[in-house]
């Protein structure tokens, strides 16, 4: 089972930038797609930015320009990179494979605001 640790989350301004780290046990992201998904209270947990293992991204339109996926598969981890931060950017953050592992891990909460 693979585990999957979150961390690099913190309270920042708007227009803050703030760099999530997500270390997973194993060598099996470097070659899965793994992405980033957020849960704000009262909604549901959404993908907001993935990368497959031959690198290429995607991201959902509410980021888009903004934040940017990376991995190193060196390390078995992968990044997200946020600028430009806005409150409602503030939520729990997770990454998990796309499609999902069966386990989350515990996630690492970005909250936005002055």
């Amino acid at each position: 089972q693979v585990q999957l640790v979150e961390s690099g989350g913190g309270m920042v301004q708007p227009g803050g930038s703030l760099r999530l780290s997500c270390a997973a046990s194993g060598n099996i992201i470097r070659i899965v797609t793994m992405g980033w998904y957020r849960q704000a209270p009262g909604k549901e947990r959404e993908l907001v930015a993935h990368i497959t293992s031959g690198g290429s991204t995607n991201y959902a339109d509410s980021v888009k320009g903004r934040f940017t996926i990376s991995r190193d598969n060196a390390k078995n981890t992968v990044y997200l990179q946020m600028n430009s931060l806005k409150p409602d950017d503030t939520a729990v953050y997770y990454c998990n494979r796309v499609p999902q592992f069966p386990s989350w891990g515990q996630g690492t909460q970005v909250t936005c605001s002055l």
